[in-house]
């Protein structure tokens, strides 16, 4: 078992390169976010020690991420090369040539040379441009033809171009992987699937296929969602006041949510916790002073419901809607 510290704890990609196993996410609502929240809260966790912060274009607030990691860089706290940031395609740039002026779009608004990871952000293209939720008369997103092939054929390119170190997907199934996996003249595998992963959710057959495939697991959602009806299935109770994960959290001094997240990074899934609070920012990184025994793994593995609490149905009749699928 490897021992995982503050400082270190980070595990080896397909590729070569090294992810840390405790992220930052930065998804925030961009109507009700305050300006300069998501760049305070990357500043702070990087002085409190995370190194992998993981962001997106579609988030509407890359430039504040970028801003706070290059800010950190100037006063010393990091070097470039020592934070890990991941950045997302989104569905409107899935045509190969839109790739990578999105990338590029992504680095400008950063202000940064590369991104360390750039993924496919769901299997599902909408209508190409830069409107991110092209709507019909009825309200309804508009479709376009995917070609997962073709669009991660436009990926390797951006990671041959240097603008990314390596490749990965998200949301993605079995069989949208091995699309990818399988496709005649693969140049670079993807080397992460970031996927909702948590007690709740525990993704064991996605584990075991990723596991195979020397595929690393990035879980989002790692503590839960909030419970916002509009886009969160309320058929889970809340995760965080789970019995077990209290009851655990109070043998070793620690929250049911720093039990939740021990519990993915000590199976070597790597957990991006999204807080704008300081408090929970320097909690949610506060798991590597204790270890889950193995019956306690078990014990959480049991509380899997097999049920998502992001299940994206207002894209359900999308061709390549992932969720259909058993996994």
């Amino acid at each position: 078992n490897m021992t995982l510290t503050a400082e270190s704890h980070s595990v080896t990609l397909s590729d070569g390169f090294k992810i840390p196993l405790m992220g930052l996410g930065t998804y925030g609502d961009p109507r009700t976010t305050p300006k300069g929240t998501a760049c305070e809260s990357v500043k702070y966790a990087i002085d409190v020690g995370y190194r992998h912060i993981d962001g997106a274009l579609v988030y509407f607030n890359e430039h504040e991420v970028g801003q706070a990691i290059r800010e950190k860089i100037a006063d010393g706290t990091v070097k470039r090369e020592d934070v890990f940031y991941c950045g997302k395609l989104w569905n409107t740039f899935h045509p190969p040539e839109l790739v990578m002026p999105a990338l590029k779009r992504t680095l400008k608004t950063l202000e940064l040379d590369y991104v360390d990871l750039y993924i496919i952000e769901l299997p599902l293209a909408f209508k190409p441009g830069d409107v991110f939720y092209p709507k019909d008369e009825n309200g309804k997103e508009v479709y376009h033809d995917t070609d997962l092939c073709a669009t991660w054929e436009a990926l390797e390119a951006c990671k041959d171009a240097g603008l990314t170190k390596s490749l990965g997907v998200s949301n993605f199934n079995k069989r949208q992987l091995e699309l990818i996996l399988n496709k005649p003249g693969l140049k670079h595998k993807p080397v992460t699937n970031q996927i909702e992963c948590h007690p709740y959710f525990t993704q064991p057959k996605m584990m075991e296929f990723c596991k195979k495939n020397d595929i690393i697991i990035v879980g989002y959602s790692p503590l839960g969602t909030s419970r916002d009806p509009s886009w969160v299935n309320l058929k889970s109770p809340p995760l965080l006041e789970d019995e077990l994960l209290v009851s655990i959290g109070k043998k070793y001094k620690k929250t049911s949510a720093q039990v939740a997240l021990r519990f993915n990074v000590q199976r070597g899934v790597v957990v991006i916790p999204k807080s704008f609070s300081p408090k929970r920012i320097k909690e949610n990184f506060e798991i590597f002073d204790f270890s889950l025994t193995d019956d306690e793994m078990k014990e959480i593995e049991g509380l899997n419901k097999n049920i998502r609490f992001v299940e994206l149905l207002m894209w359900s009749d999308h061709p390549e809607y992932p969720f259909h699928d058993d996994y």
